[in-house]
């Protein structure tokens, strides 16, 4: 039998530290400020996949997108309708949390949209998946004609539901601008704002100071670069989002909204995109 000497001890007690140190929670709070990303960054990806890739990029947040907890893209819409409002789908997000927690990576809110043609069992239903995940926020694409029955259900359901603004500024009914937000949220305790600072640069609105004057109804930010007048999506540092200075103010005042880097812009490898945006995020925030 070979002898084990100190020398190979250590050796293998190094090994065991290395090994546990690939399974160590990612820390991405950038002085003070949380960074993560929405998971539809990776929408090429699986769910293990996506996991797998914020673990190596270093993210200790995410925004949870429905694609990757939802039956594959294709399922007949019965079948889906179905899945959403069934035991089974509460029983799938334990596992993915499982995942995610396994991970070390935080699920700080579900993106879970709710449209017109969205039933209330089907919205209630899936507010019981985010609690089921372990976060009691969604943030959703809707209209504001939704938005007293989504507050209503939200305040049953013991969630809060964030809308996520685009640049589309025709159609007074989706969210774009100030005005579209602040009508939805009027009399509506339980909606709240994901405010997408590249899609409301394309829009032409300010996003530094929509955020300095309403940071208490925020509860998370994507991170992407646009240029105005419904510019394209950019890499980070090409387009005229004010990214930093929305990092900064979060940075100085110390607010606890998540910095999700939301990945849209054409690049050749999804992972090696994103890491660099959160490369830009963290010179931002040096």
């Amino acid at each position: 039998m070979k002898q084990i000497t100190r020398r190979h001890f250590a050796a293998a007690a190094a090994t065991i530290v290395g090994s546990r140190s690939l399974f160590a929670k990612p820390n991405s709070k950038i002085n003070g400020v949380m960074v993560g990303a929405q998971s539809y960054s990776f929408r090429d990806r699986s769910l293990d996949e996506a996991i797998q890739a914020m673990s190596d990029i270093g993210l200790g947040y995410t925004e949870l997108w429905q694609g990757h907890i939802e039956p594959k893209r294709g399922t007949p819409p019965e079948e889906l309708k179905k899945w959403r409002t069934s035991p089974q789908a509460l029983a799938d997000m334990k596992v993915v949390r499982d995942k995610f927690k396994k991970a070390g990576i935080e699920i700080y809110a579900l993106n879970y949209s709710f449209r017109k043609n969205n039933t209330d069992e089907e919205v209630l239903h899936g507010m019981e998946m985010a609690k089921a995940l372990g976060t009691k926020i969604i943030t959703a694409s809707s209209t504001v004609d939704q938005a007293e029955r989504l507050d209503k259900l939200a305040g049953q359901g013991g969630v809060v539901v964030a809308m996520h603004n685009h640049d589309n500024t025709k159609d007074p009914n989706e969210y774009s601008t100030p005005d579209t937000f602040a009508k939805a949220m009027e009399g509506h305790p339980n909606i709240r704002i994901n405010l997408d600072i590249g899609h409301f640069t394309a829009a032409n609105g300010d996003a530094v100071e929509y955020l300095k004057q309403h940071h208490d109804k925020i509860v998370t930010i994507h991170i992407k670069d646009r240029k105005r007048d419904h510019g394209a999506n950019l890499p980070f540092g090409e387009g005229q989002t004010p990214i930093k200075e929305v990092l900064t103010v979060l940075k100085q005042n110390k607010w606890k909204i998540p910095a999700m880097i939301e990945y849209e812009y054409k690049g050749a490898d999804t992972v090696a995109e994103v890491r660099k945006c959160y490369e830009f995020i963290k010179q931002a925030l040096a």
